[in-house]
């Protein structure tokens, strides 16, 4: 964890250039394949992004929406991967989780990309949420860490399996999200 990585002016920044790219490839709310419809809604910048359908899980070069390719990400995002997972492969996704009111994201790993090996880098912005950590074993113990605007994590190594997932979003707890909620943005290196 590295709390506070970001100052308010770069968060604020940020937060302005997902919502611009969310013009092109607007956020949506993803079904899973046992049909249920996600709590979060979703958009991605980059190369590629995560997706979910009744077919499954995986990375898409196009939005499932529009059809159109995803948004570049913005430099800043590459800047803080460079700095924090210094020497691993540039990332060529990145998932932009939004959270309103209610939304949460139940304990899971990230297994859709081709090397586990990579890292993943989470930076928080808006309000502040209760995330929750375990093991790479599903029912092992998990402890809960409040991640707050401007923090990043960083799952790598033996945490890279680690089961992870949102509990609950604290509304109202920062103002950087135009209209409340959190915006959660995930690099990863799918190919």
């Amino acid at each position: 964890m590295h709390p506070g990585a970001l100052d308010r002016a770069r968060q604020e920044a940020l937060a302005a250039e997902v919502f611009a790219a969310a013009q092109d490839a607007p956020f949506w709310r993803p079904v899973v394949p046992g049909g249920r419809t996600m709590s979060v809604r979703m958009t991605g910048l980059g190369p590629l992004s995560w997706v979910s359908d009744l077919r499954g899980y995986r990375y898409e070069p196009l939005h499932p929406v529009t059809g159109r390719p995803w948004p570049p990400m913005p430099a800043i995002l590459l800047q803080l991967w460079r700095r924090f997972a210094p020497g691993a492969p540039e990332p060529d996704a990145c998932l932009a989780n939004l959270y309103g009111e209610g939304a949460r994201m139940g304990l899971h790993q990230d297994r859709d990309e081709a090397d586990f090996s990579a890292p993943v880098l989470s930076v928080s912005l808006g309000d502040s949420a209760v995330f929750r950590i375990g093991s790479a074993t599903r029912g092992g113990p998990t402890r809960s860490v409040k991640l707050h605007s401007g923090d990043v994590c960083l799952l790598t190594g033996p945490a890279r399996m680690a089961f992870h997932g949102v509990d609950r979003v604290l509304s109202g707890s920062s103002t950087v999200v135009p209209g409340g909620g959190r915006l959660n943005l995930t690099l990863r290196r799918a190919r």
